[in-house]
């Protein structure tokens, strides 16, 4: 038998959610970038290939970057999801060291599909809070950007991990 009601919490919010077709009720199919955008207001990931291959959409669930174009809110029951919009802090809206790095380091530049890259490298440095520049490379790869020279990303995940050193030698002269 199928479950009529799904239950998450998405940024430390619970919600439940009555699955089906009737007027009010999330559709069997709705993906979570949907529910995440258009129930919940919730719009820094953003909607971009609509395949699982760009990125733009990634949040995490259960401390995985999830592409959420790709994930049916009907699997996500008893999940945690996090999205950008959680990384602040709720009361002072203050950033996260995370997001403070992408703004001092310049790690963006229209800023589509830097939420994504803030998530992808936010489960990232949560299993692994030192990873070597292959590892960030390889948890990256999923991330389509269009106009940025990702160098910039590199520089502030190599920040936050505590090694901005790493970078500065191969970077020189190109800033």
């Amino acid at each position: 038998m199928a479950k009529d009601t799904i239950n998450l919490s998405v940024n430390g919010i619970d919600y439940t959610f009555s699955i089906g077709d009737n007027f009010g009720q999330v559709p069997c199919n709705e993906t979570l970038l949907d529910t995440l955008r258009n129930r919940l207001n919730l719009t820094a990931a953003k909607k971009a290939c609509d395949e699982g291959a760009c990125g733009c959409c990634t949040v995490i669930k259960d401390g995985d970057a999830v592409p959420s174009c790709m994930t049916l809110l009907a699997d996500c029951d008893g999940c945690q999801i996090t999205t950008l919009e959680g990384l602040s802090d709720p009361v002072t809206g203050e950033l996260s060291e995370l997001q403070q790095k992408f703004i001092d380091y310049y790690a963006f530049q229209c800023g589509f599909c830097t939420p994504g890259i803030i998530m992808t490298t936010k489960a990232l440095l949560d299993k692994n809070p030192h990873p070597t520049e292959e590892e960030i490379r390889d948890a990256l790869s999923g991330n389509y950007c269009r106009c940025i020279s990702h160098y910039h990303v590199f520089e502030a995940v190599n920040a936050i991990a505590g090694r901005p050193e790493d970078l500065d030698e191969k970077w020189e002269g190109r800033r």
